[in-house]
C-alpha cells in the first residue's frame, strides 16, 4: 500500500475527477478533465511532505502566505514562534509562510463515497501545533465534486473557550496543458490591491483594482489583494477550456501568483490578507459559532 493513500473522486455527470491524500495535509493532487491534468504538480507529493514545495491545491493553515516576523498576539496570548519547530517553516528572508500543516498526517477520513470527501483534523488534541497556533479546534475540510464542479468547504469549530483567528487558505495551481501560457486569459473581479516590499509583507497602502480581462502573456503576478465579495469569479481561459474558481463565501481576501518560471497560475482564496495573524483584520470561529469557508472550481 502506499505511504500516502489517495482518494479519488468522479463527477457523475462528465469525465471531471479530482484526487486528495488526508495522509500528506488534505492535499488536493490532481484535477483531471479527460485525462488532461488542470492542476500544477510541480515537483510533486514527496517535495510537498518532505521539503514543503507546494503543489496541486494545498491548505496553507492557520495562516497563508506571509508573517512580518517570528511573533503574534491574539487578545492576551502572546505566541513566539520558532522556526523548524511545531511546522513552522520560512521563506528565502526568514519569514514564517504558510502556516504549520504541510503534508502533515494527522487528518482522519470521515466520509468518503465515489463524489464525496471528509476529513477531520483534531487540531487542540496536538501539544505540536498549539505551540504555534494556541487556540483548541477541530478542522474539517469536506470535498466534492458534480457538475463539473469542485467544491472544498473548510469548517473550524472551537473546541475550548478561546476563540480561533481565521487566516487561512488554499493555494491551486492551475495550468493549460498544451496551450502557450502567452495565450492564456485571465479574468479578475473588482478588489482591493495591497502593496508589499521586497520581502513580500505588505506595506499598509493599498489601491483599487478594477475587474480585468487580460492575456497573461509575459505578465509575472505574486499579489495580494482584499475587498472580495463572495461569489467573485477569478478565470482562466484557452485552448477551448475555462477554468474558474470562485470565492463562494469566507474568503474576503486573495493572492494571485504566476511566476515567470513555470506555466501555473493561482488564484488563492484567503480567509484574511497577508499578516492579518500580526495585524489583525480577520474573523474568529468561537465555541458557539463556527468559522466556515468554501471556494469551487469549475471546468468548462
Amino acid at each position: 500500500m502506499s505511504r500516502f493513500p489517495a482518494c479519488t473522486l468522479r463527477d457523475p455527470s462528465s469525465e471531471l475527477t479530482a484526487t486528495f491524500v488526508p495522509s500528506a495535509g488534505m492535499i488536493g493532487t490532481s484535477l483531471s478533465d479527460g485525462g488532461v491534468e488542470l492542476l500544477g504538480l510541480r515537483r510533486g507529493l514527496q517535495a510537498y511532505v518532505s521539503d514543503y514545495k507546494t503543489m496541486g491545491i494545498p491548505l496553507l493553515y492557520p495562516w497563508a502566505n506571509r508573517l512580518s516576523g517570528n511573533s503574534y498576539r491574539v487578545g492576551d496570548t502572546e505566541v513566539t514562534l520558532t522556526p523548524g519547530s511545531g511546522g513552522v517553516h520560512t521563506d528565502a528572508h526568514g519569514a514564517p509562510i504558510h502556516g504549520t500543516l504541510a503534508g502533515d498526517p494527522g487528518w482522519r477520513v470521515t466520509e468518503q463515497s465515489a463524489s464525496t470527501l471528509t476529513a477531520e483534523l483534531d487540531f487542540g488534541s496536538r501539544p505540536d501545533l498549539l505551540a504555534s497556533f494556541p487556540f483548541p479546534h477541530l478542522l474539517r475540510s469536506a470535498v466534492w465534486i458534480a457538475d463539473r464542479t469542485l467544491t472544498v468547504r473548510t469548517t473550524i469549530t472551537a473546541t475550548s473557550e478561546a476563540a480561533v483567528p481565521l487566516c487561512f487558505g488554499f493555494h491551486p495551481y492551475l495550468q493549460l496543458p498544451g496551450v502557450p501560457r502567452q495565450q492564456w486569459r485571465i479574468e479578475t473581479p473588482p478588489m482591493r490591491s495591497r502593496m508589499v516590499d521586497t520581502r513580500g509583507i505588505p506595506t499598509g497602502a493599498t489601491a483599487p483594482y478594477p475587474s480585468a480581462t487580460e492575456v497573461l502573456g509575459e505578465k509575472v503576478f505574486d499579489d495580494g489583494f482584499d475587498d472580495v465579495t463572495p461569489g467573485a469569479v477569478f478565470a482562466l481561459s484557452g485552448g477551448g477550456r475555462r477554468i474558474e474558481v470562485q470565492f463562494d463565501a469566507g474568503y474576503p481576501a486573495a493572492q494571485i501568483y504566476a511566476p515567470a518560471t513555470e506555466d501555473v497560475i493561482c488564484f488563492e482564496p484567503m480567509a484574511a490578507p497577508t499578516d492579518a495573524l500580526r495585524r489583525g483584520g480577520y474573523r474568529m470561529a468561537r465555541p458557539d459559532e463556527p468559522g466556515v469557508a468554501q471556494f469551487s472550481i469549475r471546468v468548462r
